[in-house]
């Protein structure tokens, strides 16, 4: 489910709650509304601080995940680099190694910026053949030796972080929270339209804060996928580093 549809079922509820509280108001005896008011008050207030604590929670959690997979978006493009110069020093032999590691960069963004997803089989082998090739270079002086052995290390490396970028790259966030969520603002807009005034500005302003609560629930999605939508992590440091691959 995409953060545009979840985003607007959130707000058909909240508003839906909004309005059905009109309702139940215009349905309602004043003399029930009158001798219930302040425990409603009470009641709607505790699901209010409950409400802006998890959505905080959820934003908190959202904007450290975006943050994390950034810098290891950057972290990624100068490993990439320094692995490039390391087979260049090896010498002529690793150039058949650098040619798989520039194809494999290319790959990975046209992977990880389109809706176009490979299977986790292809992601493998895709890693795999980098290896193979590092670990075919034959040595011949102790210079190579050890610039294969960092090579080795360094491509190790850059499975590890692909790889978890992979992982992360998928909706963490948990349906429950985002149920509550929606069942709490429903709870505290239907107690809004129970009491207010029915007038085109009680309209609009309840109409306003719906918008804004389904936006606050969009971007906390957006933010949660970091590689799709409007919120999207940069490729350029990794396009950047694939234009100083094989250089």
């Amino acid at each position: 489910m995409t953060a545009v549809l979840i985003g607007g079922t959130m707000f058909v509820l909240v508003f839906g709650g909004a309005l059905g509280g009109m309702y139940l108001g215009k349905a309602l005896p004043e003399r029930y509304l009158a001798e219930s008011r302040d425990l409603v008050k009470v009641g709607v207030g505790l699901i209010a601080t409950m409400s802006a604590l998890v959505l905080g929670l959820l934003i908190s959690s959202a904007k450290t995940s975006y943050d994390n997979q950034r810098n290891e978006i950057l972290q990624l493009s100068a490993k990439v680099v320094l692995l490039d110069r390391v087979l260049d020093h090896y010498g002529p032999e690793a150039k058949a190694a650098r040619d798989v590691l520039k194809w494999n960069v290319a790959n990975m963004i046209d992977r990880m910026w389109s809706r176009n997803h490979s299977p986790r089989t292809q992601e493998s082998m895709v890693g795999e053949i980098l290896l193979d090739k590092v670990q075919g270079l034959s040595p011949t002086n102790d210079a190579q030796r050890a610039l294969q052995s960092r090579a080795l290390n360094m491509t190790i490396d850059l499975g590890q972080t692909r790889w978890l970028l992979v992982a992360q790259s998928h909706l963490s966030m948990p349906e429950s929270f985002l149920v509550a969520i929606a069942f709490w603002f429903c709870i505290i807009f239907a107690s809004f339209g129970l009491s207010a005034p029915r007038n085109p500005m009680v309209m609009i302003t309840l109409l306003i804060c719906a918008i804004s609560v389904s936006l606050a629930v969009f971007m906390i999605l957006e933010l949660d996928q970091p590689f799709q939508g409007i919120v999207q992590i940069s490729s350029e440091p990794l396009r950047n580093a694939l234009a100083h691959l094989g250089q």
